[in-house]
């Protein structure tokens, strides 16, 4: 009665055919999938890795001039690079403006973001919206407003000297410190909505029990919520940090000639000396430096924290 009157073997055989079947049914789930990521897909593939790989390629292609009858491949543009003090200077004006602008950006940013998440569902709302508004701006609209009021003799500097604390214009445009400001104004959006996002998950019940065992509000917020929201404050530096290496708007606007970061030195070689090959090179060194550094610095905080990052 249990068995129905079926054997062992013939359950056994009646079982088999739905392997197959269940196979069939998991293999055209992913096809679906495939069929709907193909545009996507090449349209990545298209306009992103054979680029990619067509820039790394001109980078071994060393070339006398603009002749290229006489182009060879080497690692020549690399050595080019790593010997000149110029173009050296360029790479650690680069990542030093780099930092300084992670760094205004952190420190502005995270005061917001610990403010939207203690805020109600309402007031986050409002907040959200006014931190992602100035997104919606172009980086130039946003930069040419930053010219005005960094212009020598311009509002800052005219503030500055009626409350007496310079009693000359500052030199704020076109220098490292206006760029930093630029590149700080233009990314901080990111940092905050990066830490804000860890700022939510934390549990609010955490911090009421630091303080019921009698910890202060702040050293509840350098025990429990700073080592709780350093993913978002990590995603939030790299995120700043890759784009700004990268920049090239803000520094040449902010910045000009005085302030040679790489982006502006890869311009240079492409399109006003025409070295092609060279400035290739010069783009692929700023992309490893850049990622290497945010591998590195991710990487020792995740060691450092591992509770907090699994």
């Amino acid at each position: 009665m249990e068995n129905l009157g079926y054997s062992p073997d013939q359950k056994m055989s009646a079982d088999l055919p739905l392997a197959p079947k269940r196979k069939v049914n998991v293999f055209r789930k992913y096809m679906a999938a495939m069929l709907l990521l193909a545009p996507l897909l090449l349209f990545i593939l298209a306009f992103f890795v054979v680029p990619m790989i067509y820039v790394f390629y001109l980078s071994f292609i060393e070339v006398e001039g603009l002749d290229v009858s006489n182009a060879s491949y080497s690692i020549g543009n690399y050595l080019t690079f790593f010997t000149d003090p110029y173009f050296l200077r360029s790479l650690w004006m680069t990542i030093k403006v780099s930092v300084y602008a992670v760094i205004i950006a952190l420190i502005l940013g995270y005061p917001i973001a610990l403010t939207m998440a203690k805020s109600s569902a309402r007031v986050r709302g409002y907040l959200t919206l006014l931190v992602a508004s100035p997104l919606l701006i172009s980086v130039v609209v946003r930069n040419f407003g930053w010219y005005l009021l960094l212009v020598p003799n311009g509002v800052i500097d005219q503030f500055l000297m009626g409350i007496g604390i310079t009693d000359s214009p500052l030199k704020l445009l076109f220098s490292v410190p206006g760029v930093v400001i630029g590149l700080a104004n233009s990314f901080l959006p990111f940092m905050v909505l990066s830490i804000a996002t860890s700022l939510y998950n934390i549990d609010p019940s955490l911090e009421k029990a630091s303080s019921i065992i009698g910890a202060s509000p702040l050293r509840t917020f350098f025990t429990v919520t700073l080592p709780l929201s350093l993913p978002g404050v990590v995603a939030g530096i790299v995120l700043v940090f890759s784009m700004s290496m990268s920049s090239y708007v803000t520094p040449a606007l902010m910045g000009g000639a005085n302030v040679p970061v790489l982006p502006i030195v890869i311009y240079e070689q492409i399109n006003t000396l025409f070295r092609w090959t060279f400035g290739s090179a010069i783009s692929y060194i700023l992309l490893g430096v850049t990622l290497i550094s945010v591998t590195i610095f991710s990487r020792i905080f995740e060691r450092k924290f591992k509770e907090v990052f699994r």
